[in-house]
């Protein structure tokens, strides 16, 4: 039902999982544990999917996600949202205690941080325009802004569409060579004629990486390949499918013992 990443799992009492598509409800394409709010799956479903990754993670007062837009938007919170007023961004950050919060990914990278010693946990959604224009490092300032040391800070980056699978155009290419040309390195091609494929995640390991944090870990596990597994965007389009699930990534600050 879930990927837990090594470097998160091994600080005591903090509890994350990247889920899978196993364990829920839903069934057709969405089947099984369909998370998003933003597809068109029976909202009772999505829901009850919902509550269960809530009663995985555990000892959860709420699981709140924003409502997600391609953007370097982070939102700070200390509580539940109602669902008419979600917030638009794509990164969340509390220090709350038993608030659980996330992001829903189909291909898109979802990434948890995490600040042990000061109590502080983060989620972005970083498709490549949110990285691109800075999710990841707004995240991290976020978790900053509450009192997180950046250099204690870890972050796991779990399952997306691998470069294999994420082929590109010219236009695509064009906007990263020009924010940085180093960025050149993330584009492969089979032949010179051929189109490039991406390495989104590499990209967004780089990134985290160069923002100086104490720890990065890429479970490196694709969306696209793992159809058993995993809702993937891009091989639905490629299946003339009418919509696709996506799967929530979630963390939570622990409670205090005493």
């Amino acid at each position: 039902m879930l990927i837990e990443a090594k470097s998160l799992a091994e600080i005591e009492n903090l509890r994350h999982g990247f889920f899978t598509r196993d364990g829920g409800v839903s069934d057709g394409i969405y089947a099984s544990l369909n998370c998003g709010l933003g597809s068109s799956d029976v909202t009772d479903k999505v829901m009850e999917n919902r509550r269960r990754v809530e009663a995985c993670l555990g000892s959860v007062d709420h699981l709140v996600t924003p409502y997600q837009c391609h953007s370097a938007d982070v939102v700070v919170t200390d509580g539940p949202w109602r669902r008419e007023d979600l917030p638009r961004a794509d990164g969340i950050v509390t220090n709350t205690p038993g608030l659980a919060i996330g992001v829903s990914t189909a291909d898109c990278v979802p990434v948890l941080f995490a600040e042990p010693a000061a109590g502080i946990v983060g989620a972005a959604h970083a498709g490549w325009r949110g990285a691109l224009a800075g999710v990841l490092e707004a995240t991290i300032s976020s978790m900053q802004g509450l009192g997180a040391a950046r250099c204690a800070i870890t972050a796991a980056i779990g399952p997306a569409i691998s470069q294999t699978a994420y082929e590109v155009g010219e236009e695509f290419e064009r906007n990263f060579i020009n924010e940085n040309a180093q960025n050149e390195r993330f584009f492969t091609r089979e032949a010179p004629s051929s189109r490039a494929h991406f390495d989104l995640t590499g990209y967004v390991a780089s990134r985290l990486e160069n923002a100086a944090i104490g720890k990065v870990e890429d479970l490196k596990t694709c969306t696209y390949r793992e159809e058993n597994r995993l809702f993937s965007y891009r091989r639905a389009t490629h299946r003339a499918e009418s919509d696709y699930g996506r799967q929530i990534s979630a963390i939570l600050v622990p409670r205090c013992s005493n």
